[in-house]
C-alpha cells in the first residue's frame, strides 16, 4: 500500500510553477494549467477543464485514470439511479420553475433572482414531468453554450495558427525559447498584427504543444516521403564533421525525388577507425530506410574514415553504389587546379589587392565610389568556388581599378604615398597579371559554372552529370584554343578525381535482371521495338530522363524500373543543404533526463526536416553569397600587422 500511495503523490508527476496563481506543470508534456487536480485529470486522460497528456507513459495514465473513476464511482451522487436532481419547485408565487434554488434559474417571480427553495410533495407522474423539463431546458443550454465555443474556438484558431507559425519559425532556425518572452519581440509581433493583437506562445508553449503538434505533422509529411521509395528509389547523403571537443559525428539524410528528409544522427568517435563498425553502422542504416529501396550512399569526403569506408563498400554491397558528392569532387577539382604553379601565383596576387582594399576603409569606399557600391570580393557558398569567383570579379573590375589608382582622390590619400599603395598600383598596372588571371579563369570557371547548374537544379542530376562534365571539358579545351599543353594537364586533374569518385559501375541488379536489362537496353541504344516509335523518339528531349522512361519505357518494365531509379537520384551531397550542426551535437552530448533528452530529440527532428522542406524555396542556380566573413584570408592576414 506504501508502494501505492508513493506513485499516486502527484508532486512527483508536476511541479508547481507559480504558488500565487495556483499554476502548476506537467513532467512530461510541459503544459501549465490550474492546480494539481486537473494535472491528475491532464494525466488520466479524462476530458473536461484540460486537454490529456501525449506524453504520459502508459502505466502512469492507466493508473490515475483507475484512481479517479474508483474516487468518483464512490461518490453517491455520483451513483446509478442519481442521474437526475430530485425535482423541486420554487416556493415563490407566480413562478413555475423546478429545481428551484439551482444558481443557473432565474424566478420568474421576481424576474431576475435566483428561484428560492421549495419542497416538492407532487405525484410520480407529476416528478416525472418536473425532471424531463429540467432535462430539456439544460439541452437548450447546452446547445446554446455549444455554439458559443464553437464560434469562440474559430476565432481562437487564428491566434492558434498564429502561435504555430511563430513556433514553426523557432524550430527551424534553432532560436532560443527565451526569445518569446522579449518585450521586442512581442513588440515586433503585434506591430505585424496591427490593430489584433496576438496571444504570444510562453517557453512552455514552445517545448509543449506546439513542438507536439509540429512533430506529429512533420511524421505526416516523413510518411508520404518515404512511401515514394519503393518506386522512384533513394540516396543517403553523409554528412560527417569533427566539433569543437574531437568528437567524430556524422548526420544522415535521405533524398529522392518528392524531397530529402533528416534520419538520424551518430557519434562514431569510439570506432571512427574501425571500418568494420563503420560498415555495420550503414548497414543499420540501410536497413532502416529498406535495403531494397537505397540505390546510392553519397559521401562528403574522399579521405578520413569516409574514404576508408568507400574502399570497401560495395564489395560486401554489391546492389548499393558508393559515390562521393559532384560538389565535393568539383571542389577537389578546383583546389587541385589551385595549386598549379601558374594559378598558385596569381591568386596569392589576386588576394594581396583584396586584402589591401577591404582591408583600409578609406581605400574601400574610394572603391565603391567607382564601382557604383560594389564590393571586390565574392564570398560564396562553397568555400573551393570563392577564389575564381573573386579573381573573375577582379578581372571584370580592370578598367574601375586602374582608374580608380590613376584618380586625383587616391593620390590625396595617405596610401597613395606609401610602399603597400605603391605595390598595389605597379600589379594593378602588370599586364602579365591580367594575362595570367584569365588564363586561371579559362581552367576553372567552366567547373565553377557546373557548380552554379547544379546548386540551382529542382530535379536529380544523374541524368545530365556525365553529360555536363565532359561539355565542361570541352569548354576549357576550347578556351585554351585547343592547344594540348595548356589544357591537357587540367584535364588530367578532373580525370583523376572523375574516374577515382564520381563515374561508379552499376551493380543495381541481380544476374537474371541484368540479362534482361542487357537485352532491352540492346533495343534501347539501337531504337528498336517501342523505342522506336515516333512519340518515344520525339519526347527524348522534353522530359527529364527519368520521367522519359517512366512514359516510354512501359514494355520493358525491368530496364525502366532500373533506369527510372537510377536516373531519380541526386549527385549532390549533404553540403548542399548547409544544415547548421550545433543542434546534433548538442542532442549527442549526454548529462540530460529522459524527459529532456526526448524533446531535444523532437526539436532536431523537426528543425532538420523543416530546413530540408524549405530548402527548394531557398536554393538558387547563383552560388554567390550575400555576407563576406570579415575574418576570411582574403581580407585579413592570418597575422596581421598593426598599421599606425
Amino acid at each position: 500500500m506504501a508502494a501505492d500511495d508513493d506513485f499516486f503523490n502527484i508532486h512527483d508527476h508536476g511541479i508547481s510553477v507559480d504558488r500565487k496563481k495556483g499554476r502548476v506543470q506537467c513532467n512530461y508534456c510541459g503544459k501549465n494549467m490550474s492546480g494539481f487536480s486537473r494535472l491528475k485529470s491532464h494525466l488520466a486522460g479524462i476530458r473536461g477543464d484540460v486537454t490529456p497528456c501525449e506524453r504520459v507513459p502508459e502505466n502512469v495514465k492507466e493508473s490515475w485514470r483507475n484512481k479517479l473513476l474508483e474516487k468518483k464511482e464512490g461518490n453517491p451522487s455520483k451513483k446509478e439511479g442519481n442521474v437526475y436532481p430530485p425535482a423541486i419547485s420554487c416556493k415563490r408565487n407566480g413562478c413555475s420553475n423546478l429545481n428551484g434554488g439551482v444558481k443557473q434559474f432565474k424566478c420568474e417571480a421576481t424576474r431576475g433572482s435566483d428561484c428560492d427553495s421549495g419542497s416538492y410533495t407532487g405525484t410520480a407522474s407529476e416528478q416525472e414531468e418536473g425532471a424531463e423539463q429540467h432535462i430539456s431546458l439544460l439541452k437548450r443550454r447546452i446547445d446554446s453554450q455549444t455554439s458559443f465555443n464553437f464560434e469562440k474556438k474559430k476565432k481562437d484558431s487564428l491566434s492558434w495558427q498564429a502561435q504555430k507559425c511563430i513556433g514553426r519559425f523557432f524550430y527551424e532556425m534553432g532560436i532560443d525559447f527565451s526569445v518569446a518572452n522579449s518585450p521586442s519581440f512581442q513588440d515586433m509581433i503585434n506591430a505585424s498584427r496591427g490593430k489584433e493583437k496576438c496571444e504570444i506562445p510562453s517557453c512552455q508553449d514552445l517545448k509543449g504543444w506546439i513542438l507536439h503538434e509540429e512533430v506529429m505533422e512533420m511524421q505526416e509529411y516523413v510518411k508520404r516521403i518515404r512511401h515514394s521509395w519503393e518506386s522512384t528509389g533513394c540516396s543517403i547523403l553523409l554528412d560527417g564533421w569533427t566539433d569543437e571537443n574531437g568528437r567524430n559525428l556524422v548526420s544522415f539524410i535521405v533524398d529522392c525525388p518528392q524531397g530529402p528528409i533528416y534520419l538520424r544522427s551518430s557519434d562514431i568517435s569510439a570506432f571512427v577507425s574501425n571500418v568494420d563498425a563503420l560498415q555495420l553502422l550503414l548497414d543499420g542504416v540501410i536497413e532502416e530506410v529498406g535495403v531494397n529501396n537505397v540505390v546510392q550512399i553519397v559521401a562528403c569526403s574522399t579521405s578520413g574514415w569516409m574514404g576508408d569506408v568507400g574502399k570497401q563498400f560495395m564489395e560486401r554491397r554489391r546492389t548499393v553504389f558508393w559515390t562521393v558528392s559532384v560538389f565535393d569532387c568539383i571542389a577537389l577539382m578546383l583546389e587541385k587546379i589551385g595549386t598549379i604553379d601558374f594559378a598558385r601565383e596569381i591568386l596569392e596576387k589576386a588576394k594581396t589587392i583584396t586584402k589591401f582594399i577591404h582591408g583600409h576603409a578609406t581605400v574601400l569606399k574610394l572603391f565603391r565610389d567607382f564601382t557604383g557600391k560594389r564590393n571586390l570580393i565574392k564570398p560564396s557558398k562553397l568555400r573551393s568556388a570563392m577564389p575564381f569567383l573573386t579573381l573573375e570579379n577582379i578581372v571584370a573590375e580592370k578598367k574601375n581599378l586602374k582608374a580608380m589608382f590613376a584618380s586625383f582622390e587616391w593620390n590625396r590619400t595617405k596610401w597613395a604615398s606609401r610602399t603597400e599603395g605603391k605595390r598595389i598600383v605597379n600589379l594593378v598596372e602588370d599586364r602579365s597579371f591580367w594575362s595570367t588571371a584569365r588564363m586561371v579563369l579559362k581552367a576553372t570557371i567552366p567547373l565553377v559554372r557546373v557548380l552554379c547548374l547544379i546548386n540551382g537544379a529542382d530535379k536529380p542530376q544523374v541524368g545530365y552529370i556525365y553529360e555536363t562534365m565532359d561539355q565542361a571539358k570541352e569548354t576549357i579545351k576550347e578556351e585554351f584554343k585547343n592547344k594540348k599543353t595548356q589544357y591537357w594537364p587540367i584535364w588530367e586533374i578532373i580525370d583523376e578525381i572523375w574516374d577515382n569518385h564520381l563515374h561508379s559501375p552499376l551493380h543495381a541488379a541481380d544476374r537474371h535482371t541484368q540479362d534482361l536489362i542487357s537485352f532491352q537496353l540492346d533495343e534501347y541504344r539501337h531504337a528498336k521495338g517501342a523505342f522506336s516509335r515516333g512519340s518515344a523518339v520525339d519526347q527524348i528531349n522534353k522530359y527529364s530522363p527519368a520521367e522519359w522512361w517512366s512514359h516510354y519505357g512501359v514494355q520493358y518494365p525491368e530496364l525502366q524500373r532500373f533506369a527510372i531509379r537510377i536516373l531519380s537520384q541526386t549527385c549532390e551531397g549533404a553540403s548542399k543543404y548547409s544544415l547548421k550542426r550545433s543542434l546534433s551535437e548538442k542532442l549527442l552530448t549526454n548529462g540530460r533526463n529522459p524527459i529532456e533528452q526526448k524533446r531535444l530529440s523532437d526539436l532536431t527532428y523537426v528543425h532538420y526536416n523543416l530546413q530540408l522542406q524549405n530548402s527548394g524555396r531557398a536554393l538558387k542556380g547563383d552560388i554567390v553569397d550575400d555576407e563576406i566573413d570579415p575574418l576570411d584570408e582574403w581580407i585579413v592576414d592570418e597575422s596581421p600587422e598593426i598599421v599606425t
